[in-house]
């Protein structure tokens, strides 16, 4: 023994804990497969008070209760009172009402001005009565109205051409040029100005437009004046 404990044995000692370990742990292993396998084979064996506690779901709150109704209210009508020919705030609530009939308004004798009973049955003259007596009214005709350019080019009556500027020729300039014009009851031009068109010819379409004459426009057989536009073209072809 001295000599095991002392010296290497030389596997001359032999245990047997390796096997009971190994033996323990299978039948350990067996006996918890069972108790896993059991419930799941034979569902009946657990309890059933205890299944419907873990599984049943818990019930519902209970609904909220109604609103409650809304009050009644009672409408009292007061009436006023009368003091001095005013009207006064009353000065308590009466329990009873009562009801005042209004006396009716007495009838008209006829539609017509007090003191004017010699005008024909006391009524107003041509009020409703006869219609064709009343005079006509009729209104009055503007003093300036709008036309276009292509109705003004058709009242033309005396056009002279314009002179192409030297200098616009020169340098190969062309184009139209829009002038805002009025147009006198005699067939004048009036108010002119330039509203676009190139700088190089303006003068020279103003002062051939100056001396343009247009037929008189009628409206309702009378001479108006007019506002148009008149275009005045350039061209280096031309």
């Amino acid at each position: 023994m001295f000599e095991d404990s002392t010296f290497e044995s030389g596997n001359r000692i032999k245990s047997k804990s390796g096997r009971w370990m190994l033996v323990t742990g299978i039948i350990n292993g067996s006996i918890l497969i069972l108790l896993i396998l059991i419930p799941l084979i034979y569902p009946e064996a657990l309890p059933h008070n205890a299944m419907l506690t873990v599984l049943s779901a818990p019930p519902p709150p209970p609904p909220p209760p109604p609103p409650p109704p809304p009050p009644e209210v009672h409408v009292v009508k007061v009436q006023p009172e009368m003091m001095n020919n005013q009207l006064t705030a009353p000065t308590r609530i009466p329990h009873d009402i009562k009801m005042v009939a209004e006396k009716e308004a007495p009838p008209s004798a006829g539609f017509g001005v007090a003191g004017m009973e010699g005008l024909g049955g006391g009524g107003v003259p041509g009020a409703f009565g006869d219609m064709k007596s009343a005079p006509k009214v009729q209104a009055a005709a503007p003093k300036k109205v709008n036309i276009s350019g292509g109705v003004a080019a058709g009242m033309l009556l005396d056009k002279t051409m314009p002179m192409y500027p030297p200098i616009a020729k020169a340098a190969r300039v062309s184009g139209t040029v829009v002038l805002q014009a009025t147009i006198s009851k005699t067939g004048t031009i009036m108010n002119l100005r330039v509203i676009s068109g190139p700088a190089m010819l303006q003068q020279a379409a103003m002062d051939a437009v100056r001396s343009w004459r247009y037929r008189p426009y009628l409206l309702n057989n009378d001479p108006v004046e007019v506002d148009t536009t008149v275009n005045v073209v350039f061209s280096l072809g031309g």
